[in-house]
This record gives C-alpha cells, sequence and structure tokens, in this order.
C-alpha cells in the first residue's frame, strides 16, 4: 500500500505542471520523438528532457534512443492506476452526495 502511494504522489506531481500534461496527452495519441514534442512548446530541448525525465521518474512514460532520435510513449498501467484511485474517490464523493440530497428531500416532504 505504501509503494502505490508513493507512486500516487509521483504521478499527482508530475501532472502538476501544465507543460507536462501537455506531453502526456499528446503521448496518448501514440509514441513520438523528442523534437517533436518539443514543437507546440516554446522551451529550450534541455528543459523539454527535463520535463519527459519527470514523466519517466514517475513511471507515466518511458523511451527509447535509437541512434539520435529519442522515442517517448505512454505507460499506460501507470495512468489506470491513477484512475483507479480517482474512480474509488468518485463513487465515495457520488454516494455522499445521493445520501444528502436524499435527505434533504426526506426534509422537504416533512415540512
Amino acid at each position: 500500500m505504501a509503494k502505490f502511494l508513493s507512486d500516487l504522489d509521483s504521478t499527482f506531481s508530475a501532472l502538476a505542471d501544465p507543460t507536462r500534461r501537455a506531453i502526456v496527452a499528446r503521448l496518448c495519441e501514440g509514441p513520438t520523438s523528442v523534437t517533436e514534442l518539443s514543437r507546440p512548446f516554446a522551451l529550450a530541448l534541455p528543459s523539454l528532457l527535463k520535463h519527459v525525465r519527470v514523466l519517466e521518474q514517475s513511471g507515466l512514460v518511458s523511451s527509447e534512443k535509437i541512434g539520435r532520435v529519442r522515442t517517448c510513449r505512454i505507460e499506460p498501467d501507470a495512468l489506470q492506476a491513477t484512475r483507479a484511485w480517482l474512480s474509488a474517490h468518485i463513487a465515495a464523493w457520488e454516494s455522499r452526495l445521493d445520501r444528502l440530497e436524499a435527505h434533504i428531500e426526506q426534509m422537504k416532504r416533512t415540512s
């Protein structure tokens, strides 16, 4: 459980940055080179590579270098773990809100 929470902390920390979220969104479309990833951003390549490294350390992204080309791809398992955590919390809050709504309706009927 502690490793799962640590991984989750790392994932949310990596996704806290808008540039990294944009990189993840792009990689959800399919693998691409770092050069292609850098095109929509006003960043120098070394700065973009720092963002890629953070995403790699969180487990969200992996990369492979063949010759001079580094290709990045999304790691769906890391996203699935985050999705599962979010889904559990969403379900809990929806249940609480349903109970609150039922309570309010009960109060309206009795007043």
